[in-house]
C-alpha cells in the first residue's frame, strides 16, 4: 500500500480539554493557532461526535481527536454520521489516559500526534461497528459500567482496554460471566462458534488480547482479533496474577477467532454491558463487522501495518 503524504489545509481539532489530567488544553491551543488549525472544544458528553460532524459537513480535509479513546470514538462517529469516512482523514492527539488506541497506530505522546498529523504517513485502516455504530479500538462485552467509570489512570496506562475487566474484577470479584452464544454470519449463513457462561469477551480492531496485555493487532487484515475468556467459578484473584493467566496462550479457558464479522446474543437475564472504545451500551444482542480499510488516518513513526509478521 502507498503511504500518502501529509496536508495541513482544512485541518480541525476537536478536543475534551477535561481529557487525563486535563492540563493540555493550553499548549494545544498555543500549538493549533501557531499551525493554522482550527480547534474546537467539547462541553459536553457526545459534543465531539456533533463538533466532528460539523467539521465533516463544512469540507474539513482532517479532523483530529485531541483526548482520550472515547474522544477519538466519538470523533470518528462524527465523521461517519457525515458519510465523509472515506473523505476525511483522522488524526489522534492523545491527551487521555490509557491512549491505547493511539499507542497501537504508533503515537505515543503529544508531540508525536501533531507530527503525524503535519508530516506523517497515512494509512487506510479498519473500523468496526457494532450495530451500526463505529469502533476503531475495541469492544469488550462482561464489563460493569461501574467498572469502567471507576477505572484509575494508572490501571489504564498499564493495561490499556484490558484495565476496564480488571476493575470488573475488584468491583464486583464474585461475577462469573454472561450467558452468551458467538456466531459468525457469511452470506447469510450463520455458524455458532462459541456458546456457554463468558467471563469476557475482548474484541479488537486496532488490539489484540495477550498474556502482556493489549497489543496492536493488524489494523489492515478486515478482521475482528476475538478472545472469549469462559466462566471458572470465581475470578476473585490479585489483579497482577489474574491479569498475566487471564489471556494465557496455553488456557484452556481462551477461545480465539479472527473474524469479519461476529454476532453476541445473551441467552438470558439482563442486557449485557459492552464498551465500544470505552463508551458503555447495553444490549442482549450486538451484531460486530467490520469495513476493510475504510478510514484514512495519520500515523505515527512505530505503526507497524502488519504485526507479527515474519
Amino acid at each position: 500500500m502507498t503511504d500518502s503524504s501529509a496536508d495541513s489545509t482544512g485541518t480541525v481539532l476537536v478536543m475534551n480539554a477535561r481529557s487525563g489530567t486535563g492540563d493540555h488544553g493550553q499548549a494545544v491551543r498555543e500549538r493549533a493557532a501557531i499551525l493554522g488549525y482550527d480547534l474546537v472544544e467539547t462541553e459536553r458528553a457526545e459534543h465531539a461526535v456533533e463538533l466532528a460532524r460539523a467539521a465533516a459537513d463544512e469540507g474539513a480535509d482532517e479532523v483530529v481527536a485531541v483526548g482520550g479513546d472515547g474522544t477519538v470514538n466519538e470523533v470518528v462517529r462524527g465523521v461517519d454520521a457525515a458519510d465523509s469516512l472515506s473523505d476525511v482523514t483522522v488524526g489522534v492527539v492523545p491527551t487521555g489516559t490509557g491512549n491505547d488506541f493511539a499507542s497501537n497506530v504508533g503515537i505515543a505522546d503529544i508531540d508525536d500526534g501533531f507530527r503525524a498529523v503535519a508530516e506523517g504517513r497515512r494509512r487506510r485502516i479498519d473500523v468496526g461497528f457494532a450495530d451500526g455504530r463505529p469502533f476503531v479500538n475495541s469492544c469488550l462485552a462482561g464489563i460493569k459500567a461501574e467498572a469502567s467509570e471507576a477505572t484509575s489512570a494508572e490501571l489504564k496506562s498499564k493495561y490499556g482496554v484490558l484495565a476496564y475487566v480488571l476493575q470488573t474484577v475488584e468491583v464486583a470479584p464474585e461475577f462469573t460471566g454472561v450467558e452468551l452464544t458467538a456466531a459468525t454470519v457469511d452470506g447469510g449463513r450463520r455458524e455458532t462458534v462459541w456458546a456457554g457462561e463468558a467471563v469476557f469477551v475482548l474484541v479488537g480492531n486496532a488490539s489484540r488480547f495477550t498474556r502482556l496485555g493489549s497489543e496492536q493487532a493488524d489494523v489492515e487484515d478486515g478482521l475482528l482479533d476475538v478472545a472469549i475468556v469462559e466462566s471458572v467459578g470465581s475470578v476473585s484473584l490479585v489483579k497482577d496474577q489474574f491479569a498475566e493467566r487471564l489471556l494465557d496462550a496455553e488456557s484452556d479457558h481462551v477461545t480465539r477467532h479472527q473474524v469479519p464479522s461476529l454476532e453476541l446474543r445473551v441467552r438470558d437475564g439482563e442486557p449485557a454491558s459492552f464498551s465500544l472504545d470505552g463508551e458503555i451500551v447495553h444490549a442482549r444482542s450486538l451484531e460486530l463487522t467490520t469495513r476493510a480499510r475504510s478510514l484514512e488516518l495519520a500515523v505515527g513513526d512505530g505503526y507497524d501495518p502488519s504485526p507479527g509478521a515474519e
